[in-house]
């Protein structure tokens, strides 16, 4: 079986820089992580990979070349190759462009590597909350999607996944090749060991170029991105509210009964 995982390195969100002039993300210099939904989706490869032992499982990242580190440490855990997609041609891309992009990666990774079973992608990254590249990567491709999966097995020519849904849980069954993005499931990522984690620090991650893609220009980096961000700002606190800590919880509905009632809210 052939998986495919998209993974993301993020900066630390404690330590989230912004450049005033583009209003993108300011990466260089700053800690990063893997996106934790992404680790979530690489352990649920993982353990797919477990079950069957003729499993490989590919990593791709797209982003600048410190996030060669994030690919390492996903090998360190589980998968047995990885790949960069980096350019400076691909700087400042919004969700459209990014899923462009890496549809295309994923293309010419198919025709070294063989076509991908199934592609797992974390349900969102931890820096935009978009939720977006992954149901858009499996617009590129034409490929069926199940969002928000917590478990995924393998059945015949069939993933059988439970995702999260607004009212509780539900199982659903997609013919592979598809692509399935991963919320935090009810389990941790596995970690690495120390001779795993030496072995990955040897590993040569290569990289993919705009020059080694069939790319619309137009359609890449910040020229192909058509979400513009216009302003970023840190919301003010607001001033002012009643705490309520009286003796009993009962004691406390009482007074904010009490409060609501005096002001005409109810």
């Amino acid at each position: 079986m052939n998986i495919l995982v998209c993974i993301k390195q993020v900066p630390n969100t404690m330590e989230i820089k912004i450049d005033p002039i583009r209003n993108t993300l300011i990466r260089t210099g700053v800690p990063s992580i893997v996106n934790p939904f992404d680790a979530y989706a690489l352990e649920i490869a993982a353990r797919i990979k477990d079950a069957k032992s003729d499993t490989t499982i590919t990593v791709l990242s797209m982003g600048p070349e410190q996030a060669k580190q994030a690919l390492k440490e996903c090998i360190a855990v589980g998968a047995d190759k990885a790949f960069l997609v980096s350019d400076r041609a691909f700087g400042g891309a919004d969700t459209l462009a990014t899923s462009y992009t890496l549809a295309a990666a994923i293309r010419k990774l198919e025709q070294a590597e063989g076509p991908f079973d199934v592609i797992f992608c974390g349900k969102q990254a931890i820096d935009g909350d978009t939720a977006q590249v992954g149901p858009e990567i499996a617009e590129h491709l034409g490929m069926p999607q199940i969002t928000y999966a917590v478990e995924a097995t393998v059945a015949e020519d069939e993933m059988i996944v439970k995702r999260e849904t607004s009212e509780g849980f539900e199982v659903a069954a997609v013919k592979m090749p598809c692509l399935i993005t991963v919320t935090k499931p009810q389990f941790e990522p596995r970690f690495p060991t120390i001779k795993s984690k030496l072995k990955a620090n040897r590993v040569e991650i290569p990289v993919i170029a705009s020059s080694d893609l069939s790319l619309d220009v137009n359609l890449i980096g910040l020229k192909g991105s058509p979400t513009k961000v216009k302003k970023t700002f840190t919301p003010p606190r607001k001033k002012g509210g009643v705490i309520i800590a009286e003796a009993t919880s009962f004691e406390s509905t009482e007074k904010l009964y009490k409060l609501l009632n005096d002001a005409n809210i109810i």
